[in-house]
């Protein structure tokens, strides 16, 4: 499946914006099932600086620096990626969570791997969320299986609602309330599997979504996703989405991997100046004919 991503976002500040300086994560990557074949970044006003680099987690990263005061900041990158069906395992043929480490053949995966169980500055390993996962856990249960049964339970037991949280919210809070939007409810999982000693990584990226039957599909009405990827002795990574009970489809498209969203948010910076400001997001995620 191809797809054409366009991703807008601007900033309108109360007063002019002497310098700014911003990261940007923006540029789907390279994966075993995703190519990108198209990407272009529109910045206005342009940068005095702008550099292309790949970031600690191997992560496509924009750095710019504006310079010239400024009152708004438009963003806009356009990209097509070519997406294929993943070949995630069965569940029930992954070996039990709790299994002896893998041997000397997995030994090298299994230590890259092996930083995602740590903490994190967003993601805290506690005992609440241990317990709360150990529902899905039970000894000897097949990994996926057991961690497929912890995304439904995810899905079912909170509420999804924008109004609950926001990108600063702490993800104690999220857990308490038991609401939130995607990026709580990646954090949620992560905090759980990490917490049971399962290395699991934040997944930043997109997702097609689809209108209600009969109704046309309105611009920017996608959105940025997030989601969580968990390592399998001797199957590697594999991808799940709580918010949507399911693991991740060819509607999902990768744009970085990171310990929690501070590593991979799309855009973030440091601004002298711009007193309050408002931030409007839109993105668009069209199927395309292949070529």
């Amino acid at each position: 499946m191809n797809y054409q991503v366009i991703h807008r976002t601007e900033y309108a500040y109360e007063t002019d914006v002497s310098v700014a300086h911003h990261l940007l994560h923006m540029t789907p990557l390279d994966t075993g099932r995703q190519r990108l074949l198209e990407h272009e970044l529109r910045l206005d006003p342009p940068p005095r600086c702008r550099r292309a680099g790949e970031d600690y987690f191997g992560n496509r990263s924009v750095f710019i620096t504006l310079e010239k005061p400024h009152c708004r900041f438009e963003i806009v990158a356009q990209s097509r990626v070519e997406i294929q069906a993943a070949a995630w395992p069965l569940p029930l043929a992954t070996p039990a969570w709790d299994a002896a480490p893998p041997g000397d053949s997995q030994a090298a995966a299994s230590a890259a791997a092996g930083e995602f169980r740590f903490n994190s500055p967003l993601i805290q390993q506690r005992s609440e969320y241990a317990d709360y996962a150990r529902a899905s856990f039970p000894a000897g249960r097949p990994l996926l299986d057991a961690v497929l049964d912890l995304t439904r339970r995810i899905h079912q037991e909170f509420v999804f609602d924008p109004q609950a949280t926001s990108v600063s919210t702490p993800i104690e809070q999220a857990f308490k309330e038991r609401r939130g939007v995607c990026q709580d409810f990646a954090q949620v999982q992560l905090a759980c599997l990490r917490s049971l000693g399962i290395p699991a990584r934040y997944v930043s990226g997109y997702l097609e979504t689809l209108p209600p039957p009969g109704q046309p599909k309105l611009a920017g009405a996608d959105a940025s996703h997030a989601w969580v990827s968990f390592f399998c002795p001797g199957h590697g990574w594999i991808e799940v989405d709580p918010t949507n009970d399911l693991l991740a489809s060819e509607r999902h498209i990768v744009t970085a991997y990171g310990r929690d969203f501070g590593d991979v948010s799309p855009a973030r910076g440091v601004i002298l100046g711009g007193g309050c400001h408002t931030l409007k997001v839109g993105v668009d995620v069209l199927p395309m004919p292949a070529p």
